[in-house]
């Protein structure tokens, strides 16, 4: 199997830092919310939910916040929010894809075009970029969870698609569908996952330059600082001369 970007286990790390557990907090929250509301409130009769809590259990949010999420979902001023998903081109032509949960489509369609635009990027149009991509389920476990041959075996076991370890972790890829049952079934192997959650993988990655890589990683922080940005993905991988730099 294929090795874990380095590039990965950069933002692994990044999206690890206590200053940013309060943001990461408030959408996964806001994720919650918007899958109670949309279908059931119990997470085992909503797909959805469930795999919203399994995320949030996953980043140690307390149990307090995850209930309040959820029964905010059943208050009658909860706010309504639109599922948005915006393509397009940063530094370099790296495809990025941005999703996001907003109660203003204009407010987040114009703060994520200038972003792009500031960058010297650009927005696409729906399925413009999306094709090189696979939309999978992504599990990540520290390395201490086993070697890679132990966790391997682990996923094939639990029904997975394909497992990438190094020396940062593992990552376990899945089906969309197959995601919540095969983590189900990996937490009984191998105990807590890191992350559960649906990703878009790329299907070929694009080494950049440190410029380059400059370049994407202030856009990419700028769009992860939006309220309204639930997740950005992008296709781009990097040397370890550029990690190290950067």
């Amino acid at each position: 199997m294929a090795g874990h970007s380095k590039w990965a286990n950069i933002q692994h790390r990044k999206g690890k830092q206590d200053a940013l557990r309060s943001k990461m907090f408030s959408k996964l929250s806001k994720e919650i919310t918007v899958a109670a509301k949309m279908g059931d409130p119990d997470p085992e009769k909503n797909p959805r939910l469930r795999l919203a809590v399994k995320a949030a259990k996953a980043t140690s949010m307390p149990k307090d916040v995850i209930d309040r999420a959820i029964k905010k979902s059943q208050m009658g001023d909860a706010a309504d929010y639109s599922e948005i998903r915006y393509e397009g081109y940063g530094p370099n032509g790296i495809a990025i894809i941005v999703e996001a949960l907003t109660d203003n489509l204009n407010r987040t369609a114009s703060n994520v075009r200038s972003y792009f635009t500031k960058s010297g990027g650009n927005l696409g149009q729906s399925g413009s970029v999306s094709h090189g991509f696979d939309r999978v389920g992504e599990i990540t476990y520290p390395a201490d969870a086993g070697d890679a041959d132990t966790v391997m075996m682990a996923a094939l076991e639990a029904g997975a698609d394909d497992v990438e370890s190094d020396e940062e972790g593992h990552w376990i890829y899945t089906s969309l569908e197959g995601l919540s049952d095969v983590s189900d079934a990996l937490e009984k192997a191998l105990g807590e996952a890191t992350e559960v959650k649906l990703i878009w993988k790329p299907q070929t990655t694009t080494e950049v330059d440190l410029e380059t890589a400059q370049k994407l990683m202030r856009l990419i922080d700028t769009l992860e600082e939006d309220d309204d940005v639930q997740s950005v993905t992008h296709n781009f991988d990097m040397s370890e001369e550029v990690a190290a730099a950067l």
